[in-house]
């Protein structure tokens, strides 16, 4: 499987390296090249400086071939910007959307997106522990 990350912060990077060590073909953008260093040295993918949104970026990393992109950086806007490129221009089979905003998550999975809100996951998980420990 072919899959390309938008942002190396925590999640992406670990996302990234888990592909990696799963055997999985993997091409990490990021705007900051520090970034890179969260991943391990053993990382196999690519890395490469730039935007999800920058159509030069997105084919020199294969997004024509690609069979999942996911959009984890910090910003919600520029997640779903990314996404809907990969999906809409690039018709990659599986796009994932971190975004922020649990209000904002019905909207985006009307347009066909998949996302991830760890706000309100983890709002979510934080209550059940709450009810657990009573």
């Amino acid at each position: 499987m072919k899959v390309i990350i938008f942002g190396c912060g925590r999640l992406g990077a670990s996302l990234a390296q888990a592909l990696s060590e799963a055997g999985e073909e993997v091409a990490v953008i990021d705007r900051d090249p520090r970034a890179f260093r969260l991943l391990g040295n053993d990382f196999q993918g690519r890395t490469i400086v730039g935007t999800g949104g920058d159509e030069e970026i997105l084919k020199e990393v294969g997004i024509e071939e690609a069979d999942a992109f996911a959009a984890v950086t910090n910003g919600d806007k520029i997640n779903i910007m990314c996404s809907l490129i990969a999906q809409q221009i690039y018709q990659v089979p599986t796009v994932i959307a971190r975004i922020a905003d649990p209000k904002m998550e019905e909207i985006y999975r009307e347009l066909g997106l998949k996302t991830l809100c760890p706000t309100r996951q983890s709002t979510e998980v934080i209550l059940h522990l709450l009810k657990d420990s009573r």
